[in-house]
């Protein structure tokens, strides 16, 4: 399934992609912050060793919050995907079942998942644009 594979490939390239680009715009920034942050409350000599822990707590609660929102976005993206390629296949099962052979129905489940990529990889930005602006609207 050369078409198939090569429209997988072009999704996961997108995704990687927009995850990449998230990371540099926003996450190692978030990192950057929080690790400052945490340096800030461990050379609080007076605070308490829970304070410290405490400090250190907030300081993380930004960026996990951030890769938080980003997983469940790549996870309902992925579910969406699946559940396309899963009515792709349930569609072949069909065809096959009432004696379209074999050949054909493999053509028609590699149209319908290339179709399932495509429509997909169009998603992408605007989830891209969607995650930029949710993240730029976390407290820093």
């Amino acid at each position: 399934m050369d078409g198939v594979e090569a429209a997988q490939t072009k999704v996961q390239d997108a995704v990687n992609g927009m995850v990449d680009k998230l990371e540099r715009e926003h996450i190692r920034k978030m990192q950057a912050r929080m690790f400052r942050c945490s340096a800030e409350c461990c050379e609080n000599s007076a605070a308490s060793m829970s304070a410290v822990h405490h400090c250190i707590e907030r300081c993380h609660a930004p960026l996990v919050q951030a890769q938080s929102i980003v997983t469940n976005e790549l996870e309902r993206f992925q579910n969406r995907l699946q559940r396309c390629a899963m009515s792709c296949s349930d569609k072949a099962k069909d065809s096959f079942d009432s004696g379209t052979k074999e050949q054909v129905v493999k053509q028609q489940l590699e149209s319908c998942v290339r179709a399932c990529a495509d429509e997909h990889q169009d998603l992408i930005p605007n989830a891209t644009r969607r995650l930029h602006d949710t993240l730029s609207s976390l407290p820093q």
